[in-house]
């Protein structure tokens, strides 16, 4: 069961090509931005790429511990982990994507573009699509009409460990 949690939680997470990146800000307050993914990798890391001077590095450098979240349609994942900046020219190299181009106009060799990595240690997805979807509309109609929660099959709804 726990292979096949891990499975359906990464099979979501390679479908998605955005996430909102939220991170903690020195006061306190937590701070939500949009982030084009430059990739996943096989230990479930989420890879970002950004500006060294961004007020994002300094809460990051401030509390690594940061959340990914990421939704399509009835289609959604939640990350927790740890941030890091990652500094590696021949990483950025393998990972470039010309459309960074539009933040980064000088291209990879930019002197402030950097990766930005998130460790993953745990997720949780929910999966209402295609079949699923239906049978979750059913449960929702057939709670609402007789006072109670709908029943959630564990195909929609996980918890995962990713350490």
């Amino acid at each position: 069961m726990v292979a096949d949690t891990r499975q359906s939680l990464e099979k979501l997470l390679h479908s998605f090509s955005t996430a909102m990146l939220v991170t903690r800000s020195v006061d306190g307050t937590l701070r939500s931005r949009p982030m084009a993914i430059a990739r996943v990798d096989q230990t479930d890391d989420v890879w970002f790429v950004t500006d060294i001077e961004s007020g994002k590095v300094d809460e990051i450098d401030s509390d690594p511990v940061v959340n990914v979240a990421l939704q399509n349609g009835s289609q959604y994942v939640s990350l927790t982990g740890t941030a890091a900046i990652i500094q590696d020219r021949m990483l950025l190299e393998e990972m470039w994507q010309e459309a960074w181009r539009v933040w980064f106009p000088k291209g990879k060799d930019d002197p402030n573009i950097s990766l930005l990595r998130v460790r993953t240690t745990e997720g949780e997805y929910w999966d209402n699509s295609g079949q699923q979807g239906l049978k979750y509309l059913f449960e929702a109609g057939k709670a609402y009409l007789t006072g109670t929660r709908p029943a959630i099959d564990e195909d929609v709804h996980q918890k995962v460990d990713l350490r």
